[in-house]
């Protein structure tokens, strides 16, 4: 049996390194490569919840909830109260705990106000007029530069395009949460191909990214390992990535990194789950509304990919 971490459900906390500064908790999820995170203020004991998973059996199209009850665990564990329930962007290879997890602590939920955007493209792509309203399906949808606070602690929301044109990045104090954007500096960038993403947008938002303070704690929503590497990471500052990041550290040219990353995306299949979790997704983690006979069920494009 492997011994990889790659495999294993893996908790990691970052302290707060004084006033200003969260509590991070970061949460592998090995079926996905996801990096769900609890951030909190040390102060109040509030804390947000961001990108969080509901699992889904892509043999047997069956959901299940051990990612969220893992999460929550925590939140029991360490005295945490939940204020806010966070994306970053309706995500492609995993679908959302976002309406069942406010459903569980009461706290409202959020996204990027171009989310809407987002739906309108995936609408005509799943051939569902009408069918996704991002301002019915999340409590809030977070506008470029505007706050919300989680505790004593100030959340910034800096637009970030590229992987999806909607994605966002929440900045709290010298923690930001940087979805889709970057990979850990051994591994470099995210991709830019899904509709609605481009590589330019991509470099742009990095470099926004990148121009923040360089202690700033930069945590990603993907990792995979490396050849060399079988333990997920997830944290790396904006130092670390300007130095030695494989894909955008300091004297990258914008052409180049643009070459590299379409030659790259190229390459790369469709997430498995993302024709299931977008409609999802867009529902803010909802699924489509029972049929007579009471079943949910799902649409799926054919040859259109």
């Amino acid at each position: 049996m492997s011994t990889s971490k790659l495999k294993q459900r893996v908790v990691r906390q970052s302290p707060s390194r004084g006033a200003g500064s969260p509590d991070v908790w970061g949460i592998y999820e090995p079926d996905t490569g996801s990096i769900q995170y609890i951030c909190a203020d040390p102060a109040t004991k509030k804390a947000a919840l961001i990108d969080v998973v509901w699992n889904l059996d892509v043999k047997h199209y069956r959901f299940s909830t051990e990612s969220m009850d893992q999460v929550l665990d925590l939140v029991r564990e360490n005295g945490l109260s939940v204020e806010w329930v966070l994306d970053t962007h309706p995500h492609a290879d995993h679908v959302m705990a976002s309406a069942l997890l406010k459903e569980r602590t009461g706290a409202p939920n959020a996204i990027g106000e171009k989310a809407r955007d987002i739906a309108d493209i995936w609408a005509k792509l799943y051939n569902l007029p009408g069918a996704f309203d991002p301002a019915r399906d999340f409590d809030h949808l977070f506008a470029e530069g505007e706050t919300c606070r989680i505790g004593d602690l100030e959340v910034r929301v800096m637009l970030s395009p590229g992987h999806t044109l909607g994605s966002i990045t929440y900045v709290c104090g010298d923690a930001a949460f940087t979805h889709d954007t970057l990979m850990q500096p051994d591994v470099g960038t995210s991709r830019a191909d899904f509709p609605g993403g481009t590589p330019e947008a991509l470099w742009d938002s990095i470099e926004a990214i990148l121009a923040l303070p360089e202690d700033t704690r930069l945590f990603v929503g993907h990792d995979y390992g490396t050849d060399s590497r079988d333990e997920p990471d997830w944290e790396a500052t904006v130092a670390e990535h300007r130095s030695r990041n494989r894909h955008v550290k300091d004297g990258t040219k914008r052409e180049d990194w643009i070459s590299l990353r379409n030659a790259r995306d190229a390459t790369l299949p469709l997430p498995d789950r993302i024709l299931a979790a977008l409609q999802i997704n867009l529902r803010g983690g909802r699924l489509p509304e029972p049929e007579a006979d009471g079943q949910s069920y799902l649409k799926i494009p054919v040859n259109r990919f």
